[in-house]
């Protein structure tokens, strides 16, 4: 199932409202890139990372509760089906390299830059 382009562009100004709260460029993925995401995210919290972009994918990790090192921890999946299993974090994927978000029970949410991970 594709999601529409219109469906995609209408996060677009809510992605440029938290990279200015944050102090981050906006830099938005191609939605039809690859984003790697834990098995389940259902879980509380839910974590966001931003590597630079290479071999068809947009950078981004996301996963809940605990990270693993495991190598099959992050399954690959279409950026634009986010909107269909997580719509609400839609809006940080503007971020640039080097951001993470946590976001968690009773609207939660924190933004950091992480120099360590914009380095490599």
């Amino acid at each position: 199932m594709n999601i529409s382009k219109q469906n995609w562009k209408s996060f677009l100004e809510e992605q440029k409202q938290i990279c200015l709260r944050y102090d981050s460029l906006f830099v938005p993925i191609n939605e039809s890139l690859m984003v790697g995401i834990s098995a389940d995210l259902n879980s509380d919290p839910l974590n966001g990372l931003r590597h630079k972009s290479e071999n068809g994918t947009t950078g981004w990790f996301i996963w809940a509760g605990e990270y693993s090192e495991s190598e099959d921890f992050f399954k690959p999946l279409c950026a634009e089906h986010l909107i269909k299993i997580k719509p609400e974090i839609i809006k940080y994927l503007g971020l640039d390299v080097g951001f993470r978000f946590l976001v968690g029970k009773n609207n939660y949410e924190d933004v950091w830059f992480d120099k360590n991970v914009s380095e490599k």
